[in-house]
């Protein structure tokens, strides 16, 4: 009989997309469904962008550079310069998203056996590639009643063992909204540089900082060998559908090493690259506009969880999630319930249970993560639908 392999078994399922099949037959139903269980934004993608793919003129589309075209990665420089991150267009090797440079990264630096320790609750999809590459993801955990800040170095240096290669972050972080201070990323940097570690840093919603300033990986001094940069425009400009994210790291080895895969698959999209470029041209006060929006939102959902009984959630100082403690006895129970078998007013929120952001079992039983990428008004009819399954849910603790 024909067998699945290990790895396709070991492969987790995506807590934000399991419970689609469930989404799809409440609407069957004719119940509206509010989607804040994955960071899909309706912000428009901007309108200058996706004119430069309208208008673009060519006879051939044709495989672009394994790298990317130089010409966008000469516009990412002038990007990343803006940001005080200096870098030249050779240390830049786009990507088909930023999953695509994550899947590079553990590729290009880990061995089969090798660990990264990642601060939890984590993205998700973290753990995917890991079991691609046959790595083993060490989790280390934060907690919500600290709005998951990084967790004592202590606790990070206790998992530390031979096999150690990697620290893994995302700021500002995806689940929590966390946004990592300079004081924690120069504990980091102290970190890897006594245990020889790469940093990798998943620096997709850096614009996206409420209170304070992103720090990047890269604005750390003296460890330009062990920091890689896995970024994206999908949330950047609302373009997730565009697949273009970019591999940054000035260790020319491991670029040497991460090239060969970008060969491999031949070259990032084409039509995509185009968007990017034209993306790094807006005004520069483009971001003003989508940051305060977000803001709002932000306001306006941690508000009205913190006014449902017996919930908490945290104010996330970046991103657009926001991680909630509900009175519940089981989050992937309580998620699957709100699609299946509950609706006020003919509608009902659609939500992600956080125990797949957690490496370790038994934890965020209690926890959802909201994403913010709905209009006001769609976050308050959201919330309305959440404060009254909350009081009818059977299994409400």
């Amino acid at each position: 009989m024909l067998t699945i392999s290990t790895r396709g078994q070991a492969m987790p399922a995506s807590p934000i997309r399991k419970l689609v099949p469930f989404a799809e037959a409440a609407k069957k139903k004719g119940i509206k469904v509010y989607h804040l269980n994955i960071g899909q934004p309706d912000i428009e993608t901007p309108k200058m962008v996706l004119d430069a793919v309208r208008h673009s003129d060519f006879k051939v589309l044709e495989y672009s550079h394994s790298a990317g075209n130089e010409s966008y990665r000469k516009k990412l420089v002038q990007y990343y310069a803006s940001v005080g991150i200096t870098v030249s267009a050779n240390q830049i090797i786009i990507t088909t998203g930023s999953s695509e440079a994550i899947a590079f990264g553990f590729m290009s630096c880990l061995d089969a056996g090798d660990e990264v320790i990642i601060p939890e609750p984590f993205y998700a999809n973290y753990n995917g590639f890991a079991v691609a590459a046959g790595v083993k993801v060490v989790p280390v955990t934060s907690f919500i009643e600290n709005s998951f800040a990084l967790p004592p170095i202590s606790e990070m240096e206790k998992k530390i063992t031979p096999r150690t290669k990697a620290i893994v972050i995302c700021n500002p972080n995806n689940p929590t909204g966390y946004l990592y201070s300079k004081e924690e990323m120069e504990q980091l940097k102290a970190l890897i540089i006594k245990h020889n570690l790469y940093l990798f840093s998943d620096e997709a919603y850096r614009e996206f900082c409420y209170e304070g300033h992103q720090t990047s990986a890269m604005h750390l001094t003296g460890v330009d060998d062990h920091v890689i940069i896995m970024d994206t425009i999908s949330k950047r400009y609302s373009a997730c559908g565009g697949r273009i994210g970019a591999f940054v790291t000035k260790n020319q080895q491991v670029l040497d090493a991460a090239m060969k895969f970008a060969q491999a698959r031949l070259s990032p999209p084409g039509f995509a690259q185009i968007a990017g470029e034209a993306a790094v041209d807006l005004p520069a006060d483009y971001f003003d506009t989508t940051k305060a929006e977000y803001k709002s939102r932000r306001d306006l959902i941690v508000s009205r969880l913190n006014q449902m009984e017996g919930v908490f959630c945290p104010n996330p100082g970046g991103a657009f999630y926001a991680m909630a403690r509900l009175p519940i006895d089981d989050a992937d129970r309580f998620c699957q319930w709100l699609l299946e078998e509950f609706s006020f007013e003919g509608q009902t929120v659609m939500l992600a249970p956080a125990t797949g952001f957690y490496g370790t079992e038994g934890l965020g039983k209690r926890e959802v993560r909201l994403a913010y990428v709905l209009n006001s008004n769609d976050l308050e009819m959201a919330m309305d639908c959440l404060a009254a399954a909350i009081k009818e849910y059977p299994g409400r603790v």
